[in-house]
């Protein structure tokens, strides 16, 4: 039975790779960071993930998540990488140049699989929806723990824009804005998709969710009880690591 799996996060800013415990999530060797190409233009990211994949001298199968919608193996957004993603078999590029087999998903949809089953969504019933905020603000959605894969919850309008444009952990940093200013703008975003699907509970992952105390108190107007991750910015990769193991 296999207990280790190599999984690797494409990023807006990096590229991460671990090899992952499947029982618990932990990494069995330390993370592996590479600064994703500029503009992440396919051929070059693939090239990186090649260099994580000789990193750890693997060769078996990878699990690899994608900032945007992937089906079957072909993405078809872009929404923080370069557009000549769109409409591209990453699924096989990536396999040819790391030399596995690979199995691409949503960042988002990885985090939250990682979640449900070794995190903070683990044996809760009902409809779950993960949200990483970073760059962008991916989401993930489960019901009794099925997986509705690339919901993009980040893109639906909010005073006319993108919501992660207002509500992202970058929008915060861009615009200088305070805990409580930030906390205010996620909280109409949250009470804007708790209306639309109903979570029986909200986890917040990403990397600024380490500093959750500082804004999880700060959210009014939602229902759903609100916490953050457990496996914080790893999720990525622990969940790409257990997609890749499931086939």
């Amino acid at each position: 039975m296999t207990t280790e799996m190599l999984g690797i996060d494409i990023g807006g800013t990096g590229m991460k790779g671990a090899t992952v415990d499947l029982s618990d999530g932990a990494f069995t060797r330390e993370r592996f960071r590479i600064a994703t190409p500029r503009p992440a233009a396919p051929e070059p990211v693939a090239e990186v993930a090649a260099k994580i994949v000789d990193h750890f001298g693997w060769d078996g199968p990878v699990g690899i998540t994608f900032p945007g919608v992937v089906i079957d193996g072909v993405t078809l957004s872009a929404a923080n990488v370069s557009k000549h993603w769109i409409g591209l078999d990453a699924q096989a590029l990536l396999a040819k140049a790391t030399g596995c087999p690979v199995t691409l998903l949503n960042d988002a949809d990885a985090a939250g699989i990682a979640e449900m089953r070794l995190g903070s969504g683990r044996d809760h019933p009902g409809t779950v929806l993960l949200l990483t905020l970073g760059t962008g603000i991916g989401s993930a959605l489960f019901t009794d723990g099925v997986l509705v894969p690339n919901t993009e919850f980040g893109h639906l309008e909010l005073h006319g824009k993108d919501a992660e444009t207002r509500a992202s952990a970058k929008a915060r940093e861009d615009h200088g804005l305070s805990w409580e200013k930030w906390a205010k703008r996620l909280s109409e975003y949250l009470a804007h998709l708790e209306a639309l699907v109903s979570p029986s509970l909200i986890i917040v992952s990403g990397g600024v969710s380490k500093k959750a105390d500082h804004f999880l108190p700060l959210i009014k107007d939602v229902r759903a009880p609100i916490v953050p991750a457990t496996l914080v910015n790893n999720a990525g990769i622990v969940g790409a690591a257990l997609a890749a193991a499931d086939g």
